[in-house]
């Protein structure tokens, strides 16, 4: 990412949606901070070609969603409960962003989010393949990276299925988000199918999400969602076995900022998808430490693996990283690494990360200010 050298306090610009939490929060971080009010740049301003930066700026680059124009023309569609048209979505989507760094460059702003990163963060395919590459541990995909053959349909996820002797899989849409078109597939006996997703089809056939997971019961089922997906392209991991709390399955989404992981939450859930908004709960993040320590772990290697794989965005402030503990508590994966996975108003800072006290915007914001006031200067400059 851009580094400024300039020691006087960062003047924010933020790209997102006017009236947005995202950016309301944000806001507040800046506000709170002592500096002037960040200046909201539009995503329909900038999907019109209308957007302008000021020189010296700092850009953030916040989430298009939740604003129904705005997803209508980066969609394609005009409800914006369809799960179709995600391709459309990632192309138009992706294309902004380099505008808004065509842009921001021609201002001499400071960029905090690489529009290379973004591009591989949103597609679940190249995501999976960088950290790889990185030594970053994630569940086994025979679609991982950019030379992986595409998946057509569920006859071929059924054929990788058998193929890599994977019982059970995740097949993901290649550029969803928040669990969008997910389905948890497992074979559930000689011939038998099932999924659970939170995917529901209307009459005519086009898929919706839903905030209700939903099982699907018959292996037509499963490939009528699957083939109505494929043409967006598809990604496919080893449903790994995660660790429980509770009776319930857990994961972890960990917060990095700066290279340092600074905010952690506990989500656990009945069904296979932990998103808080499908029904997940937050757990007791003591409780997870106290289970790593006693299974023989550290909970600082846990962070390390998710700072490894911070680092392999080295052109963005802040991400957001889902860690699957094992079973037992032992070992860690890296499941997917968000751009824009922020989102978790009043968690403050874990103990020991510099960010005790901060909720995870205003830690952005001191890591920006620690940077005016302490610059670093890029090797390849």
């Amino acid at each position: 990412m851009s580094r400024s050298a300039n020691s006087a306090p960062p003047r924010f610009a933020v790209v997102g949606n006017p009236g947005n939490r995202r950016v309301g929060l944000f806001q507040d971080a800046v506000r709170a901070a002592g500096l002037p009010p960040a200046r909201t740049v539009s995503w329909l301003d900038v999907l019109k070609g209308t957007a302008v930066f000021l020189p010296g700026e700092t850009v953030r680059v916040d989430s298009p969603g939740e604003d129904a124009e705005v997803e209508r023309l980066l969609r394609g569609v005009d409800d914006p409960t369809r799960v179709e048209g995600s391709s459309l979505w990632y192309a138009r989507f992706t294309s902004a962003v380099r505008e808004v760094a065509r842009a921001a460059g021609a201002a001499d702003a400071v960029l905090l989010d690489g529009p290379g990163d973004i591009a591989v963060m949103f597609d679940k395919r190249l995501c999976h393949g960088v950290l790889d590459a990185a030594g970053v541990p994630v569940p086994p995909s025979p679609t991982s990276g950019p030379a992986a053959p595409p998946v057509r349909g569920w006859a071929d996820v059924r054929g990788l299925m058998a193929e890599r002797r994977m019982p059970r899989v995740f097949v993901k849409p290649a550029h969803g988000s928040s669990a969008s078109g997910v389905l948890a597939v497992e074979t559930a006996g000689p011939g038998r199918i099932r999924a659970t997703t939170s995917v529901e089809r209307d009459r005519a056939g086009r898929l919706h999400n839903s905030l209700r997971v939903r099982r699907l019961t018959t292996e037509g089922e499963v490939a009528a969602v699957v083939d109505a997906l494929a043409p967006d392209g598809l990604h496919i991991e080893r449903w790994l076995p995660k660790a429980s709390q509770r009776g319930r399955v857990a994961d972890l989404r960990v917060v990095v900022v700066d290279g340092r992981a600074t905010h952690a939450v506990v989500r656990t859930s009945r069904s296979p998808m932990t998103n808080l908004h499908l029904g997940g709960a937050r757990g007791d993040l003591d409780e997870v430490r106290a289970a790593i320590e006693a299974a023989g772990g550290r909970w600082s290697e846990a962070l390390a693996v998710c700072e490894r794989a911070g680092a392999a965005f080295p052109d963005t402030l802040c991400v957001g990283v889902d860690l699957l503990p094992s079973t037992g508590w032992r070992r860690f994966a890296v499941g997917e690494v968000n751009a824009f996975g922020d989102l978790l108003p009043r968690l403050t800072g874990l103990p020991g990360s510099g960010a005790e006290g901060l909720d995870t915007y205003a830690a952005q914001v001191a890591a920006v200010l620690n940077r005016a006031r302490n610059p670093r200067v890029d090797a390849a400059s």
